[in-house]
């Protein structure tokens, strides 16, 4: 069994009823880039149901975690979820803390970011509140005061409404479905409530490892603020050696789409797309990419999109910010030169 204990200013104020409830995501006590998006995502969702948004942070440092929150963004109230048994990640715990909060705050909604770690605790969490889990949402729309998520289905070909039942609904949003500069700010800071959960030990059965984006050789391209990926225009592994210079030169990850790992020019852990990694980076450079829908899953959310290829009717152009069409290994190279100009020169 587990219970709480708070204190610190008036629980549960009265906005927060039938509310919106926000996780956020951190590390070390600073919150992720998944959690300001989604927490843009909980402000934009409370604003057009016309309720209260609020947010919980559970695990170690999430104090620091918190006071972040308060600083940045405009929010009823933040909850910190603390407790010895939290200060590793396990799912059984963070499902545990947040059942009891959310219980305690009653929101109608818990918005979350589709993150690795949400993957993983998630449906533990509503199968405990027998409530229902909506994942991966591109979007969502208002009908008669009543929110119809989108989701992709059949491997983004198609979309598709759903309409959750019941109280708490839960949901969680692709990368790059809010923009993490879009969180709303306010210059009232938020009241902070501290939860003391009591976890017993044998709630805890599973033995926290290492984070899966400090696994041996994988890299988390979702936290990239820009990204050079490849497809098959580049031809062969022999091309790479100049896309890691303007990488280099940009600052910048390197991503391919799935033709390009499935060769092996490129580790899978770079995959961007509906079987791989879901990015929203500043900038996206693609590289002789055709832009086949199942790419597009995967990096459409990007705030600016940067397309080269050759063929002027590849669908990568119909979703990029700036097109070149032209042989992409006519544009690497004075690319390049010109980014280390800019660089040498401060």
């Amino acid at each position: 069994m587990c219970g709480f204990e708070h204190e610190g200013s008036e629980f549960l104020p009265e906005i927060m009823k039938d509310g919106v409830l926000v996780f956020i995501e951190q590390r070390d006590g600073k919150p992720e880039r998944a959690a300001w998006e989604a927490l843009a995502g909980g402000q934009t969702l409370a604003a057009d149901l016309g309720c209260g948004v609020s947010s919980v942070v559970v695990g170690k440092s999430a104090s620091a975690a918190a006071g972040e929150v308060v600083a940045s963004a405009k929010v009823s109230q933040v909850y910190v979820a603390e407790a010895d048994a939290l200060n590793a990640y396990t799912p059984e715990g963070y499902a545990a803390a947040l059942k009891e909060v959310i219980g305690a705050v009653e929101p109608a909604w818990v918005v979350f970011s589709h993150t690795y770690q949400v993957r993983d605790f998630a449906p533990k969490l509503a199968a405990g509140l027998s409530s229902t889990l909506a994942g991966d949402c591109i979007g969502y729309r208002v009908e008669a005061g009543k929110a119809i998520l989108v989701r992709q289905v059949f491997q983004g070909k198609y979309a598709c409404d759903v309409e959750v039942e019941g109280s708490p609904r839960l949901v969680s949003f692709q990368a790059g479905v809010f923009r993490e500069d879009a969180v709303e700010k306010q210059e009232a800071k938020a009241p902070v409530e501290t939860v003391q959960v009591q976890l017993a030990a044998e709630q805890i059965r599973s033995r926290p490892e290492e984070p899966f984006r400090e696994a041996k050789q994988a890299i988390d391209l979702t936290q990239a603020e820009m990204i050079v990926a490849v497809g098959r225009g580049i031809k062969g592994p022999e091309a790479m050696d100049a896309v890691k210079k303007l990488a280099k030169a940009l600052g910048a990850e390197i991503a391919a789409s799935r033709p390009v790992c499935d060769s092996g020019w490129l580790p899978m852990d770079r995959q961007v797309g509906s079987s791989g990694q879901t990015v929203a980076p500043k900038l996206y450079l693609a590289l002789g990419i055709s832009g086949a829908i199942q790419h597009q899953v995967g990096m459409k959310g990007s705030k600016t999109i940067v397309a080269v290829n050759k063929d002027a009717e590849a669908p990568i152009f119909e979703i990029a910010s700036y097109g070149i069409v032209g042989d992409l290994f006519e544009v690497i190279p004075p690319l390049t030169e010109e980014l280390e100009k800019l660089k040498s020169s401060g």
